[in-house]
């Protein structure tokens, strides 16, 4: 009995010992296929001429020896042994070709997305540069008083549809962000009583011509200041009360209201509610309300258009803020939207401060403005709104120019300067920083504002760093363009 316990362990250790060879040069043959190993061959490759060794010794032992039960567990073991050892090198590589794979995976996303980022800031560059001659010309019109009023409600509808079509390609580059990952929010100081006041006149005027109600109330008390995204808070409410007016009819209502639900001392918890009694959304269709391009009724023939960009860009901000969005809908009834989100506290200042309070006081009539614009008709709109606001201008074709001049000028002589970022021979980030290292005085404190069609984030913090005060994306509008003049020219 013992005999063959003995004998049985060196046979199957045998066996064994053949599958581990068989497995090993497999292992080597795949090692070689992966490249980078013709200087190792020879290495490679020895195990398996040792481990052959190993079975030759095995079976002289088997056919020509006395192996007893020491000598027959032994190699019994080592027949294991060579077993696991391999087993856990085949293991190991593959977790490590994973890792590669994944890596390359993950270096091919990431340059998916440079690319695609690349191309929707050329894309935005490209369509926003029309969008400002378009805007700018219909806002030089209006000041028209000659034109009838039959063609001056032909220029309202295509302002309005120029304005959509930016809303468009806002919403685009938003969801570019967010597959990207790369939205991110500001941590400012701004005025929520304003905002709340320019999103009320915005809807209101909306809700007037088609001939519905609107109120929108605050209840309880409510901070006047916050420390958060404006631009990404605006869009947030802009769009839900927007989608209110867009799927409700005359002679329907909207109700909107903002309250203060929460406050620490750190942080406000704000709860924003839109209601409508518009036609509604079924609760089949409820579940798929924030999906990218989503619309309940998707048919050509829907009046009501739409991109079913807004609910889905709307959710990932209000989660950005850690808030939460919620719909409640019944078919030909209404919608009530309701928003929480969390802003930072602005702690009160002491009294000898008196931040903001000439902030609009100063007076532009007479200013004077070199505009850095490279596109003749970009350049003849900008200076002919400044000129409407009784400003002075002087153009500059590229950045170079614009250095050029603000060099030969006298101290003082120019008030702001406005400046592209897209030109030949020197861009407006370069121009910015060599305006500000000139030896005089008011280089360091003019103010350079960028007015171009780079929209992005990055766009806006490489302005910053050149040395500019602030960031304005065309099309520009003249009275954000007149408000950001006024809070950085010294008085």
């Amino acid at each position: 009995m013992l005999q063959l316990v003995i004998y049985g362990m060196i046979y199957l250790g045998s066996a064994l010992m053949v599958y581990n060879i068989y497995s090993y040069v497999r292992f080597s043959r795949e090692l070689s296929g992966h490249g980078g190993w013709d200087r190792e061959r020879l290495i490679l490759f020895t195990p398996a001429v040792l481990l052959i060794l190993f079975l030759i010794g095995y079976l002289m032992i088997a056919f020509f020896g006395k192996p007893d039960l020491l000598v027959s567990g032994i190699l019994f073991g080592g027949s294991i042994f060579v077993f696991i050892v391999v087993y856990l090198l085949r293991r190991i590589t593959n977790h490590i070709y994973e890792n590669e794979r994944l890596k390359a995976k993950l270096m091919a996303a990431e340059a998916t997305n440079r690319a695609k980022e690349d191309f929707l800031s050329n894309m935005s560059h490209e369509m926003r540069t029309p969008l400002n001659a378009i805007l700018g010309l219909l806002r030089l019109l209006e000041e028209d008083k000659g034109i009838p009023p039959a063609s001056r409600a032909q220029l309202d509808k295509i302002d309005a549809s120029a304005r959509h079509l930016l809303t468009l390609i806002n919403d685009v580059l938003d969801m570019g962000h967010i597959d990207s990952g790369t939205l991110t929010l500001k941590n400012e100081r701004f005025s929520f009583g304003q905002l709340m006041m320019q999103l009320n006149f915005s809807i209101s005027a909306q809700c007037h011509e088609k001939g519905l109600a609107y109120n929108c109330e605050r209840i309880g008390s409510i901070d006047d200041e916050f420390i958060g995204d404006e631009g990404k808070i605006w869009h947030v409410l802009q769009s839900i009360a927007e989608n209110a007016v867009m799927y409700t009819d005359a002679p329907g209502r909207i109700q909107c209201s903002v309250e203060q639900i929460g406050a620490d001392e750190d942080t406000r918890t704000l709860r924003f509610t839109v209601k409508d009694t518009g036609i509604g959304m079924s609760a089949e269709y409820l579940p798929h309300v924030y999906e990218p391009f989503s619309r309940e009724d998707a048919s050509p023939t829907n009046p009501r258009g739409g991109s079913g960009l807004g609910l889905p860009i709307t959710k990932t901000i209000v989660e950005l803020m850690n808030g939460s969005i919620d719909i409640q809908s019944e078919k030909g009834v209404g919608t009530t939207v309701t928003v929480i989100m969390t802003l930072g506290a602005v702690s009160a200042q002491p009294a000898e401060e008196a931040p903001m309070q000439e902030t609009g006081k100063v007076e532009l009539a007479g200013r004077r403005i070199l505009v850095a614009e490279d596109i003749d008709l970009n350049a003849e709109i900008l200076m002919d709104l400044l000129e409407m606001e009784e400003m002075l201008s002087e153009r500059a074709e590229n950045g170079q120019i614009a250095v050029d001049m603000f060099r030969r000028s006298a101290v003082g002589y120019y008030d702001a300067v406005l400046m592209d970022l897209r030109m030949p021979v020197m861009d407006g980030l370069e121009a910015a920083r060599q305006i500000r290292t000139l030896d005089r005085p008011d280089a360091g404190t003019v103010p350079i504002i960028a007015v171009t069609a780079n929209a992005f984030e990055k766009d806006v913090q490489s302005s910053l760093e050149a040395g500019m005060n602030a960031h304005l994306p065309k099309p520009a509008d003249i009275d954000i363009l007149c408000d950001t003049l006024r809070r950085l020219i010294k008085p």
